[in-house]
């Protein structure tokens, strides 16, 4: 019997008494676009990443780029980016009409390795854009010391990490500002696309604030260029809900991590490695093999789903693509990573069986 990847069905399953009654509130008022649920959520949001602004909006992706043009970022100048991740990021540079430039990532972690980032420096860089990949964050302090030293901005791509810390500080709070994403399978997530924006700086939001909604000031004031990118009112609604259990499901996502950590140990296989200082959501749970398509078709046929996260370098990407990159780290995990099914309702007896059906399919 095949097992579920992201088990959404079994969250909404113990929640569904609540969710209908959100959605029911809102159909009932009848405010679906910048509804007052809307406002409840980014002032929840905003408090628990310890920040001043939560500016909701359409999609992580749709963040990403909001932020960039909040910033004046556009033709001519540079976004120093990861070159393992989701395309996302270099996608929103390029949207902007500015250009990616791809640094390398750390062999462990598979975060972005900030001591190879001051050679990527020139006098068209603007911003770099750390990925908080797998439910972690990367090392902020240190990216943060570089850019106050050559007056950049750090933009942290928290898509993946709400919820997480490093050494005491949120996810979202440890840079100028931070962008997240409520996909379905985030580990806060909602039913459709959704995502937010967070920052201190009060200049940065209302212009946020302007954007997202065609760079309205007023009632048909348009200052400036903006998106149509509102999160609904329904998905806010059913991210409050959601937002209420998210302590607890963090803390099963964690156990997961730490069961699977002792059934791995031992195998001929890298284990996903957290950095010191670190408190993961784990979004995901990706380990590093030898073989690994191989070692993923025997997994599906023992009925366990597995998935690449990411099987091609950002700059191999026809997109935004980079032909003169090439960076050997970023490589060698596109051909290793896999991802095990991970998610808050995951069962130890449903763990035991993935370890070993991936201990049989490492088996000669």
């Amino acid at each position: 019997m095949a097992m579920a990847f992201v088990d959404l069905a079994a969250q909404q399953a113990r929640l569904k008494p609540r969710l209908d009654a959100a959605m029911q509130r809102v159909l009932a008022h009848g405010c679906y676009v910048q509804g007052p649920e809307v406002a409840e959520l980014e002032q929840r949001l905003a408090a628990r990443a310890g920040v001043a602004h939560c500016i909701a909006c359409g999609s992580g992706t749709a963040a990403l780029q909001l932020a960039q043009m909040g910033l004046g970022i556009g033709p001519g100048d540079e976004v120093i980016v990861p070159g393992f991740g989701f395309v996302a990021s270099p996608e929103s540079v390029a949207l902007c009409g500015a250009r990616p430039v791809y640094a390398e990532i750390e062999p462990g972690s598979l975060l972005l390795d900030p001591q190879g980032l001051e050679a990527l420096i020139t006098p068209r860089t603007r911003a770099i854009m750390p990925v908080s990949l797998f439910g972690q964050c990367a090392d902020m302090q240190a990216i943060n010391d570089l850019a106050e030293r050559h007056a950049l901005i750090v933009i942290e791509d928290a898509a993946q990490s709400f919820g997480a810390r490093r050494h005491g500080r949120a996810s979202c709070a440890l840079s100028r500002v931070a962008c997240t994403s409520f996909f379905p399978s985030k580990p806060l997530g909602c039913y459709g696309d959704g995502g937010a924006l967070f920052t201190d700086d009060d200049d940065l939001a209302e212009q946020l604030r302007r954007l997202i909604n065609h760079g309205d000031a007023g009632r048909y004031q348009h200052l400036q260029l903006g998106m149509n990118s509102r999160l609904d009112t329904l998905q806010a609604a059913i991210l409050l809900v959601k937002l209420a259990v998210f302590d607890d499901e963090v803390a099963q996502r964690q156990g997961v991590a730490e069961r699977y950590d002792a059934l791995l140990d031992g195998l001929a296989l890298d284990l996903p490695q957290r950095l010191p200082g670190n408190t993961s959501v784990h979004a995901q749970y990706t380990l590093q093999l030898e073989g690994r398509d191989e070692v993923a078709a025997r997994l599906l046929e023992a009925g366990i789903p597995t998935a690449i996260h990411y099987p091609r370098p950002l700059y191999r990407q026809p997109a935004v693509a980079d032909p003169s990159c090439r960076l050997p780290i970023c490589e060698a995990a596109c051909a290793r990573v896999l991802s095990l099914p991970m998610h808050p309702y995951l069962e130890s007896a449903q763990q035991r069986r993935v370890a070993e059906a991936l201990q049989q399919a490492l088996s000669p």
